[in-house]
């Protein structure tokens, strides 16, 4: 039984996968039959500084030998270091430790119920096309109802309104309101970014109301927009925020922040985890950190993500079929009025990995790291796929 059988016979039908890869270094995976991939996915915005970098692998192998797991009962070294490593580069604040992106948003979810159950606040006020995970309580806050299909019924004290309209923000604040969620920039949702003035002005409703801003950073955070965190982009700082994806590139890692005046809401018994924080998924996570800050991946980010999308908007100007072009950093979308099935795997056959999100949109996701090179090979083969395409 070869492992196609195996995954078929033994791996629960939650998804199709087309491909088995075996490794990965940098930009480029390569499958079991020997084929490169220029990867544009980064494993969904998780390795953002390529495949097998050899910070994080040393680091891993190293603390593998050392000490993998004793719990949060005791203190170990990595975890403060990694923590401090974060909150000096967002705003300051206390750390929770946790597994996922979706573990992550629901501490959010926790901390805001807390916030608010002296005073009779348990409603969180979420986006229309967002997306927060997989678990009961993120698959509420998301703003797409099709996640939620045959989960129901939902959980209750979550409110919809469309992204980026500021008065059903305002409107949709009441007496029950504890917190406004939001993504600074949607993911799944079609690769939008928000304005500044929505995002500033969420800020400023919540201040008037009394009330918690808190933003989803999982896919986001961690230099995915050109900054660390993509709320820098709006100068504004959130009452909390979660992060996860990219932190540990590719070692499971997710994280959550909160503003010091807050740190007296989650106190011992009321959040925990037993695998948050071990000395192994903080030691890739500092390796992270040193990789940005020897490398410059940010401003290698902000470089490349100007010249991809200048590129691509003019690319866009070539095809009717495309429809828009947007993003912020190495988070690019691009809105197409033909199947974007067919986009993936005509550029997949050409040897380049894509995304999609939402309904018609291409999602790239790229590593924040990669070259002129790679990055000028990647746009060469978005521009083949589509002339080909158009010529159908």
């Amino acid at each position: 039984m070869d492992i196609r059988e195996k995954y078929s016979k033994y791996i629960l039908g939650t998804y199709a996968p087309a491909v088995f890869f075996e490794k990965g270094e940098g930009s480029y995976l390569w499958d079991d039959n020997g084929k490169k991939y220029l990867d544009f996915a980064s494993g969904i915005s998780v390795c953002n500084i390529g495949h097998s970098h050899p910070k994080v692998a040393k680091a891993i192998a190293d603390q593998a030998q050392k000490l993998l797991h004793v719990s949060n009962l005791y203190m170990t070294e990595n975890a403060p270091l990694l923590a401090e490593k974060i909150s000096k580069a967002g705003f300051n604040g206390k750390v929770f430790f946790c597994n996922s992106g979706a573990e992550a948003n629901e501490g959010l979810i926790k901390f805001a119920r807390k916030w608010g159950s002296d005073k009779s606040r348990h409603e969180i006020i979420c986006m229309n096309d967002s997306f927060h995970g997989r678990t009961l309580a993120a698959l509420a806050a998301t703003g797409r109802a099709k996640y939620r299909e045959g989960f129901g019924p939902d959980l209750e004290g979550f409110v919809h309104v469309d992204y980026g309209d500021l008065e059903a923000v305002r409107n949709a604040i009441s007496d029950k309101t504890a917190a406004v969620m939001l993504e600074p920039v949607l993911g799944e949702g079609g690769v939008r970014p928000a304005a500044v003035e929505f995002i500033q002005g969420v800020r400023q409703l919540c201040d008037e109301a009394g009330i918690l801003m808190m933003c989803d950073e999982v896919q986001t955070g961690i230099g995915r927009t050109g900054k660390m965190f993509a709320h820098q982009h709006f100068g504004i700082e959130p009452d909390a925020m979660s992060l996860a994806k990219a932190l540990g590139n590719g070692m499971p890692i997710g994280a959550l922040m909160l503003q010091c005046k807050h740190e007296g809401i989650l106190v011992p018994g009321t959040h925990a985890t037993t695998f948050g924080g071990t000395p192994l998924a903080c030691a890739a996570g500092l390796a992270v950190f040193e990789a940005y800050d020897e490398e410059n991946v940010l401003e290698n980010c902000q470089k490349q993500g100007q010249k991809a999308f200048e590129f691509l908007k003019a690319l866009g100007e070539k095809y009717d079929f495309v429809s828009e072009v947007r993003g912020l950093g190495l988070m690019i979308g691009i809105d197409v009025e033909i199947p974007t099935g067919d986009v993936l795997k005509k550029a997949f056959d050409k040897g380049l990995i894509l995304l999609t999100a939402g309904e018609k949109t291409i999602r790239l996701l790229p590593t924040l790291n990669l070259s002129d090179t790679e990055l000028q090979e990647g746009l060469e083969i978005i521009e083949k796929t589509f002339e080909e395409l158009n010529n159908v």
